[in-house]
């Protein structure tokens, strides 16, 4: 169960109030600051896949990417704050991000190359709050990882399965492309990447 807490705050109230080295994990969503639900192991296997694979990738390309530890998304508009479960960063971008080198907060989304979000119970925030949000946000490619099918019809199709969607950002807007069993997973970002979608389902099973 994802617990608010029940008081109207502003991202840098948010920022400042965030307890460090905290075991939980929070968001701020418009406003309120909402307590995440822990990962379960499985989740957790399937997110640490993801990013051994990219990191791995960008090693090898000696892409100009990080992976960073710690962070927060600051969209547009919106009293919110967003930890997606990766985030791959352009290094090169950074030096234009004003509050990235003392607080880890990206607020410029060309900044980010991939935001990746593994579904778990609270899917509607991946794929309507987030998918929003990133969008408007200008980050040029965001996945959602739903290894377990949980998501709504509408988005993964009935019957549900699991799915992963690559959207990429064109003329600023959203395109899909979606992902299932062995299908090999196409990343504008990572075009070489050789991974499929069932690879990354097993991951967390």
């Amino acid at each position: 169960m994802i617990q608010a807490i029940p008081k109207l705050v502003t991202f840098d109230e948010f920022v400042a109030w965030y307890p460090e080295n905290s075991e939980h994990r929070y968001e701020l969503h418009n406003g309120v600051i909402v307590e995440m639900p822990n990962p379960t192991g499985d989740h957790s296997d399937v997110t640490g896949f993801i990013g051994l694979k990219l990191a791995v990738e960008i090693d090898r390309r000696e892409l100009p990417y990080s992976i960073p530890g710690d962070y927060l998304l600051k969209p547009v508009r919106n009293e919110s704050g967003y930890k997606p479960d990766v985030l791959v960063l352009d290094r090169h971008a950074l030096v234009n991000e004003p509050r990235w080198k003392k607080e880890s907060i990206i607020t410029i989304g060309s900044s980010v190359r991939l935001a990746v979000e593994v579904v778990s119970t609270n899917w509607r925030d991946d794929y309507y709050i987030k998918l929003a949000e990133y969008e408007e946000m200008g980050i040029p490619e965001y996945w959602i990882v739903d290894y377990l099918g949980l998501g709504g019809r509408k988005f993964i199709g009935n019957p549900k399965r699991p799915t992963l969607s690559v959207y990429e950002l064109v003329d600023e807007e959203y395109q899909v492309k979606q992902f299932s069993e062995g299908d090999r997973i196409e990343s504008p970002t990572f075009s070489e990447l050789n991974l499929t979608a069932q690879q990354v389902f097993q991951a967390g099973l």
